[in-house]
């Protein structure tokens, strides 16, 4: 997943669903079900939800921070938030399960590997809930007007979408995104004027323009990946990109 709904409203509602979820664990498959003790599985399982529900809320703020400060996300971002959730649930939940309500006689290993095959089952559904909240994003981004010297040189696209512009002779190639392929469009323009008309463009080299947002990786010291495609760098505007 390469987006992320930074929302914490949205995400708590998935906190919720998960503390349903592992409430009902917990009540129906009552992992600590010993005869030596009669457990209250009703209050035992709420806590389970609680707190499942409080280690997501800590996720939703900590990723928000993350991704206000770096304005991207990506896979691996996304798979590091998951994992960081189930070990922040394990250890929770550990400290849970040896207080006075459950006194549980489980080391912290074996209760690990109890809660690796909760994890199992868990992550698709956590998976799954975060993919849809990302379907939850209002798009309030405005469409981006790139007019051409001729009348029916016009490209309206949402700003996000522009990936890199490159001259040619006297025409300029836009790459952007439509449903996310790679498509491009040939207007009458000069480098320049799409510089000075697009504000958040950078330059790279004096034939290309990207969009930082779309800035992926370095390719060799001469060319770094942009969205789908690869773009020159020249040394004078090396700099602009290691600043990236």
């Amino acid at each position: 997943m390469n987006k992320l709904n930074p929302s914490i409203k949205h995400h708590l509602f998935v906190g919720l669903f998960i503390g349903f979820w592992i409430f009902c664990f917990g009540f129906f498959i009552r992992p600590f079900d010993d005869p030596m003790f009669d457990y209250e599985w009703v209050p035992i399982s709420v806590g389970f939800g609680l707190l499942s529900f409080f280690c997501y809320a800590i996720v939703a703020v900590l990723q928000a921070i993350v991704y206000q400060k770096l304005s991207r996300w990506n896979v691996s971002f996304e798979i590091i938030t998951i994992v960081f959730f189930c070990l922040l649930f394990t250890i929770v939940l550990y400290v849970y399960s040896k207080s006075d309500l459950i006194n549980s006689a489980y080391s912290f290993t074996y209760f690990s590997f109890l809660m690796a095959r909760i994890s199992i089952v868990l992550t698709p559904i956590l998976i799954l809930a975060r993919i849809y909240v990302v379907k939850l994003i209002p798009h309030k981004e405005s469409l981006l007007t790139i007019k051409g010297d001729n009348k029916l040189d016009i490209l309206k696209v949402y700003p996000s979408d522009v990936i890199a512009v490159s001259s040619s002779q006297n025409y300029v190639e836009i790459f952007f995104l439509d449903n996310n392929t790679l498509n491009s469009k040939l207007i009458r323009s000069s480098l320049k004027n799409i510089y000075q008309t697009v504000p958040f463009l950078i330059q790279v080299h004096r034939s290309h323009l990207i969009n930082p947002s779309h800035f992926k990786s370095w390719k060799n010291q001469n060319t770094i990946y942009v969205t789908q495609m690869e773009v020159t760098i020249s040394k004078k505007y090396k700099d602009v990109v290691l600043a990236l």
